[in-house]
Formats: structure tokens, C-alpha cells, sequence
């Protein structure tokens, strides 16, 4: 009996034409999610793939396949879907929305050496071609721990999961990290390539998916009053900072031995901080956007004496929030003699003629003062200032943050004279808010970092040749550390160990307080 046709498009009220932040419509697919149990799954993937269909943004037949060593059913797999996107959607749960997706839910139980699971998987994956209409596109999400991204990739391989036909595709999506180290990197990397065209790899960098992320680039390049700027005659140093106000939760498995920097500057800052300092590119087609990032990156230095211009930090008990919390080293599965940094900060340069002797700071930390992400172009002085000393004593640099979170958004700082007689000049902000200037809400970044790989459309995610060479800035920090022995501590809602703020100082610098 030959199956119903996938039914027609329903119009969708949540989606207007005039709407241009997520025009397109994938077309007929699938998505198949190896570690459904885990945090990353519940909180953001499930949600965002029931967002995307609430928005009319995936085909009618779209069809979702868990993978996990559970005893479920399809139906008890689409209960945990329910139960997370009922938590944890974006938008508002509509019952149609949801039967027309449940229906292509499916849920294969298996561990990741198992061949029966992955033969049985194959066979699931050709019945929803059938019946769903996929066409042979599939995309395997791989919310695992990486060490098992090369056994997966592997089965897939053996299993013919990989295989395509005609017009079909298939992909791949890894979330960081990718590697612990260079060697690691490049060996995981191996692994990929050796079963998927690098084309069809999509690493997962959630930060690049932020609408405030993306513009960095609008405010750099659809701007010509920044771009005259945005040079060492002009900038002073960049402050690249991403705080949190929470220690490291139910995630001491993962972080200990991880740690600040590998967790966050390798791909995150790095990624920021070549946004920021890369060249503009011929175009925003993604080989023109990774062939820029890769230039800063691969032009990025460090200072010689890594012990003044690096620093690490581990918190301690204290203050956060109006509670009080415990130490890293009292958190349950840290081990007591634990060395994992829970605060990093580094010196970079960029050896190129725009950025010649402009040193950018980046710095991350959990268990600060609150919780932030932003970037901090601080401008130099004015170099006469026809002013009594009196009259700016108050002034400081001018500064242009982009607020990444919370609060998203832009502010200027300026100087401007106080009303009244004498010429006394204090800085000024000037503010622009996401909220307050546009009345949509900006999409969740895996709405928008799953749909890209739906469409394959990869500018948003770093290929392999960044992130090896963030590992090359990184390594010589991390190996410095490793020498060094145990972090500095710091005390939990501080802004991080005191040998940050002498980094800085020795500079004659000083970190903002956001």
C-alpha cells in the first residue's frame, strides 16, 4: 500500500513575509540525535527544532530519530521531546504544531558500538524517506562526548549511513570541543574528513549564532563612520569578556580537566575577537568569511613573558547572588587537588599593519561579579585637549561595547560638557537596545545554527583550519599553566584573582566593570 503524500503546507500566523530574519525553508529532511538525554538536547536543541516548525521554517515532513541506550518506544521518546520543548520552547506551544511534528518522531536504542542499533537505525532512516518524504536528507547531530565522535562517524560509515544518492545529502554536526590540544584537534579532525567531505562537517560554535554576534559584522562594515577608526591609530586596546555569575553546576564531570580556557577562549573569544579584528571580506559568502578569520587568526602572537601577561583563578566559597556558595574544590565531583582554572585571561597581538601594537585582552571566569559577555573597543585619549585639568578630570577613554548578553545591544561612551557655566566635561553613554529599537524578538542561536545546517549554508561554523589554529594560540599558554602548578583563587562575585587586574596594570590599564 503505497503511503499518504507529507500534507501541504498549512499557512503559519507566526510567520509574516515581510519577516527577513529567517526567510528560508529547509526543504525535505531529517535530523537523527545521538545523545537525547543529555542537557544540550532537552535545553536547546529539542526546543529550537520545535521553534523552527512553529515558525514554518522546516518541510512538513521533517522527521526527528533519537538515539540512546533507553528502552523506549517512539512514543516515550516523544514525551521527552514534549517535556522539553514545554520547558524550554521559545515560542508559544501550539497543539497542531506539535501533532504534525510528533508524527515524524522515531527512536532507535542502542549503545554507539552496537551494529544492531546502526542497522536499525539505516532501516528507520529508509522507512521515513518513504513515508516522510526525506529524499535521502539526513543530518546526525552528535550531542555526545567528543571521545566518542570517531566511533559514531565510523558506524555510520560501516553501516552505509553516509552513503547519498543523486541530489541527496547527508551532514554531520559536532558540538566543541573540538580537541583538548592541537594533536587532539587535528587527529579528530582526521577522523571527520576520513568520512565526510568537510563540506558536510558543521561545528557547532552556538556564540556565532547570536544575532548580536552577527552584528559585529553589520556595525563594522555597514558603517563608514567605524571603519577610519578601527586601526591602531585610533583604538587603544579591546576587551573581549565573558563572565558568569554561576559555578560550574551538575558539569564537574566535563569541566575538571577542561577548564576556563579550553571551555571558552579557544572557540567563543577567539572566534569574537576574529570578528572583530579581521579584514572586510570580498563578500559573506562563507569561503570569503573563513578565508578572513583564518588570516587574523593565523596572524595572532603572544607577548614572550607568559607569566605576566596570562593569568588563571580558581573560585573559592563567598557571596554570589545574595546566597552563599561553595568553592570549585567543594563542588561534588571535583577532585580536592583538582588545578582546573576556573578563570582565565590572556595577552594577544595581532602582527598585521591595522593592528600593530593594539593589545586585545580576553578574560573568562566563573563565579564573577555577574554575568556578561561583551566586546570593548576602548578608543586612545585625544592627543591635545584645550581643557584645564579640572575641567576633564572626570573623563575617561571613549569606549564602543557590543553587548552580546544579556541586554543586547550597543553603547558609546563620550565625553560631554555638564550643564552650567564652567567648562567641565564627564562621560556620556549613548545606548542602543535590541528591545527598545526592533519588535520582533531575535531567534535562539540554535534556531538559527540548525536550520543553516538543514540548508547547508555554513558561514556561521568554523571549518577545521580555525580551530586548529586557535589551538596553536592556545597550546603555549595551557603547557605555561601546566608548569606552573595550582591557580590563584579568587573569591565567588569578585571579578577574578588579583594577578588579572596586575596583568592590566603593568599596561597601565584596567578591566571594565561591567
Amino acid at each position: 500500500m503505497t503511503p499518504p503524500p507529507p500534507s501541504p503546507r498549512r499557512a503559519n500566523p507566526l510567520r509574516d513575509p515581510q519577516d527577513r530574519r529567517l526567510p528560508r525553508i529547509a526543504g525535505p529532511c531529517g535530523l537523527v540525535l545521538f545523545g537525547v538525554t543529555g542537557d544540550l538536547s532537552r535545553k536547546k536543541v529539542m526546543p529550537a527544532i520545535y521553534d523552527l516548525a512553529n515558525r514554518g521554517l522546516l518541510p512538513p515532513g521533517f522527521s526527528l530519530v533519537g538515539f540512546a541506550r533507553r528502552d523506549w518506544a517512539d512514543q516515550d521518546f516523544a514525551q521527552i521531546v514534549h517535556d522539553s520543548v514545554k520547558e524550554h520552547a521559545r515560542t508559544e506551544f501550539r497543539e497542531e504544531v506539535w501533532k504534525q511534528l510528533a508524527e515524524g518522531f522515531r527512536f532507535v536504542p542502542g549503545d554507539f558500538d552496537d551494529d544492531a542499533a546502526f542497522d536499525q537505525l539505516r532501516r528507520t532512516i529508509h522507512e521515513l524517506d518513504e513515508v516522510r518524504g526525506t529524499d535521502g536528507n539526513h543530518a546526525f547531530y552528535l550531542a555526545i562526548p567528543p571521545g566518542f565522535f570517531g566511533t559514531v562517524a565510523k558506524q555510520l560509515k560501516e553501516h552505509g549511513l553516509t552513503d547519498t544518492d543523486g541530489d541527496s545529502w547527508r551532514r554531520v554536526v559536532i558540538e566543541k570541543p573540538f580537541g583538548h590540544d592541537l594533536a587532539s584537534a587535528r587527529e579528530l579532525n582526521a577522523e571527520l574528513d576520513g568520512v565526510f567531505p568537510p563540506e558536510t562537517i558543521f561545528r557547532i560554535d552556538h556564540y556565532l549564532g547570536k544575532e548580536t554576534v552577527q552584528n559585529i559584522l553589520a556595525t563594522r562594515f555597514a558603517n563608514n563612520m567605524f571603519e577610519p577608526l578601527w586601526n591602531s591609530n585610533y583604538v587603544d586596546h579591546v576587551q573581549i569578556t565573558m563572565a558568569e555569575d554561576v559555578g560550574i553546576g551538575g558539569r564537574a564531570g566535563y569541566y575538571d580537566g577542561i577548564g576556563a580556557a579550553r571551555d571558552v577562549i579557544q572557540n567563543h573569544l577567539l572566534q569574537l575577537m576574529a570578528l572583530v579584528a579581521m579584514e572586510e571580506p570580498t563578500s559573506f559568502e562563507p569561503e570569503a568569511l573563513r578565508l578572513e578569520k583564518q588570516k587574523l587568526l593565523a596572524s595572532v602572537t603572544l607577548p614572550r613573558r607568559l607569566d605576566l601577561t596570562t593569568a588563571r583563578g580558581q573560585y573559592l566559597a563567598g557571596w554570589s547572588g545574595g546566597e552563599k556558595v561553595r568553592g570549585f574544590l567543594e563542588e561534588e565531583g571535583i577532585r580536592r587537588t583538582s588545578t582546573t582554572e576556573t578563570y582565565a585571561a590572556v595577552t594577544l597581538h595581532v602582527e598585521n599593519r591595522r593592528w600593530a601594537g593594539v593589545p586585545f585582552y580576553l578574560r573568562t571566569g566563573k563565579r564573577l561579579g555577574r554575568r556578561v559577555t561583551e566586546v570593548a573597543v576602548v578608543f586612545k585619549r585625544a592627543p591635545h585637549q584645550p581643557f584645564s585639568e579640572t575641567a576633564v578630570e572626570e573623563l575617561t577613554h571613549n569606549v564602543l561595547v557590543i553587548r552580546v548578553q544579556p541586554d543586547e545591544g550597543m553603547t558609546l561612551r563620550f565625553g560631554s560638557k555638564v550643564p552650567g557655566t564652567a567648562m567641565e566635561i564627564r562621560d556620556v553613554n549613548m545606548d542602543f537596545a535590541y528591545g527598545g529599537s526592533f519588535t520582533e524578538s531575535s531567534p535562539e542561536a540554535y534556531e538559527r545554527l540548525i536550520l543553516d545546517v538543514l540548508l547547508g549554508d555554513p558561514p556561521l561554523f568554523p571549518r577545521h583550519e580555525e580551530v586548529e589554529l586557535s589551538w596553536q594560540i592556545l597550546d603555549p599558554v595551557l603547557e605555561h599553566w601546566e608548569r606552573k602548578g595550582k591557580p590563584e583563587p579568587y573569591a565567588s562575585g569578585t571579578w577574578g584573582p588579583a594577578s588579572a587586574d596586575a596583568m592590566l596594570a603593568r599596561d597601565g590599564r584596567t578591566w571594565r566593570r561591567p
